[in-house]
């Protein structure tokens, strides 16, 4: 017994063998434990439906991370090593990462929460801080959106998870509104039968819900009227436009008169 001691106590490398046994063993537990809590880890995730693959990968890594720092610490304190001064100088190298990768950090957080929560996916139509387009990307840092006028826009997630965002795509339809303005003199009826006139001459247009003409606003020289529709996000613009011009040659062949802000000026003679 006394022998097998003083073998354990002999020094390699400024550590006794004993230590250095102990320390080799620790890893050995350690790798399998954190090889065991990988596969419990993964297959708890692999059971939320709503966690998507690419955000799976993402914490599985982190805490593979954290798992094998952890490991190191324990297995350095088990061969005899001081920790103290180790755990204190990774948690100022932590700190210093934090501070200098602070908008890196937010972005990745930002993703983590768009990715996680799902307010929009690819090839959904959004709008955010004045932005308007198609989601062609998503990654940890930002977004991509291509805008209608061919512009790609790289929006930071650390924003976008913060702001108002409108998706015209989560119901697969989207309401084109316009507003136009009528003669007093014209009967109420017949600018509502010119609006839908134009309507139905528009492409694209949904017949369900049905087309809304309503009488909205009484204007100091005329009356204002909003035609409502719908139409599939794809066709919006299209149909936005086609509209425009359908009721000036609607109210044009009804004989309305799509009226504007003017001042008669009358000279009286004495």
């Amino acid at each position: 017994m006394g022998n097998i001691t003083d073998i354990l106590k002999t020094s390699l490398g400024g550590y006794s063998l004993g230590n250095i046994l102990s320390a080799i063993v620790t890893l050995l537990v350690c790798l399998v434990a954190v090889r065991l809590l990988m596969k419990l880890v993964t297959k708890l995730m692999g059971r939320a439906r709503r966690i998507n693959d690419r955000l799976q990968k993402i914490v599985l890594s982190a805490i593979k991370a954290v798992l094998y720092v952890l490991t190191v610490i324990i297995t350095a304190e088990a061969l005899g090593v001081n920790t103290t001064s180790l755990t204190a100088i990774m948690s100022v190298l932590t700190l210093g990462i934090t501070l200098a990768a602070e908008d890196i950090l937010g972005n990745v957080a930002g993703g983590l929460v768009i990715l996680s929560s799902r307010p929009f996916g690819i090839g959904d139509v959004i709008e955010t801080a004045g932005t308007e387009g198609t989601v062609r990307e998503i990654t940890l840092n930002h977004t991509k959106i291509e805008t209608y006028d061919g512009q790609i826009i790289m929006q930071p997630n650390k924003e976008l998870s913060s702001s108002r965002i409108i998706n015209y795509s989560t119901l697969g339809r989207r309401r084109v509104v316009r507003t136009v303005t009528a003669s007093y003199d014209a009967p109420t009826e017949a600018v509502k039968a010119a609006c839908l006139e134009a309507v139905a001459a528009t492409p694209k247009v949904l017949s369900d819900p049905a087309p809304d003409i309503s009488l909205t606003t009484y204007g100091s020289s005329s009356i204002e009227y909003t035609v409502r529709c719908w139409t599939a996000v794809d066709d919006y613009w299209g149909a936005y436009h086609a509209l425009n011009e359908n009721l000036r040659s609607a109210f044009e062949r009804n004989g309305v008169e799509m009226t504007y802000d003017h001042l008669n000026v009358h000279v009286m003679e004495k």
